[in-house]
């Protein structure tokens, strides 16, 4: 069985890990060879089901098979880098298909500098023909600093 203090490494580094797993398919894979899955993505038309919705099966295919292997091997390692992947898959619903495109309603919407500045890039990434900021829970320096110099409210 993996120390606790370990485990928590685990799950934090593979959580962080995960954001750039997440950058480099969004750059070369979903608007690559895979655009054909995620451009009905840039279309948003309301739509609840989406093409682009079997990426999320695609990154939680190897959380659930480290969670099994973890657990079927006495809670090691893959474990906690399962937890850490699944953690970051529930981070990135919630944030971009709750908080961003509003496919889940909330009856409140949070707002801080961070969720602002993350989300102005977010929306900058769906603009026809801008295709930049990749990232999903970290968007590139210039949107913080400019919502941070901007804003004295949070």
């Amino acid at each position: 069985m993996t120390p606790w203090w370990i485990a928590l490494l685990l799950v934090a580094a593979s959580f962080l890990m995960m954001e750039f797993v997440a950058w480099f398919t969004h750059k070369y894979v979903m608007h690559g060879f895979l655009w054909v899955l995620h451009k009905d993505h840039h279309i948003r038309d309301g739509r609840k089901v989406e093409w682009n919705d079997l990426f999320a099966l695609f990154f939680a295919i190897p959380s659930v098979v480290l969670l099994i292997l973890g657990i079927e091997n006495a809670m090691d390692y893959r474990t906690w880098i399962g937890v850490g992947i699944a953690c970051y898959g529930l981070a990135y619903f919630l944030f971009h298909d709750v908080y961003v495109h509003e496919r889940v309603k909330l009856p409140v919407r949070p707002e801080n500098r961070y969720l602002r500045a993350t989300l102005k890039a977010h929306l900058d990434h769906h603009k026809p023909r801008f295709f930049s900021n990749y990232g999903f829970l970290l968007a590139p320096m210039n949107y913080y600093y400019e919502e941070f110099r901007t804003r004295n409210t949070n």
